[in-house]
């Protein structure tokens, strides 16, 4: 399961789409709810897109 989760097609959909979904919420869901979305959402896009940057920089020590 952790090496599905740490492949680049699905690192960069969870970046995308819950990049996407928390720009939305807050205009979607009302109140605080939207808010606490939106928040939650932009932390699992964050912690995708920081791991597609990790692995960026080991990606090119690999190659001759």
């Amino acid at each position: 399961m952790k090496a599905l989760l740490s492949s680049k097609p699905v690192l960069w959909f969870l970046f995308l789409f819950n990049l996407v979904v928390a720009a939305a919420a807050p205009f979607v869901v009302d109140g605080s709810q939207g808010v606490m979305t939106a928040v939650g959402m932009g932390v699992v896009s964050l912690g995708a897109g920081l791991s597609l940057l990790k692995g960026r920089g080991q990606g090119q020590g690999r190659q001759a």
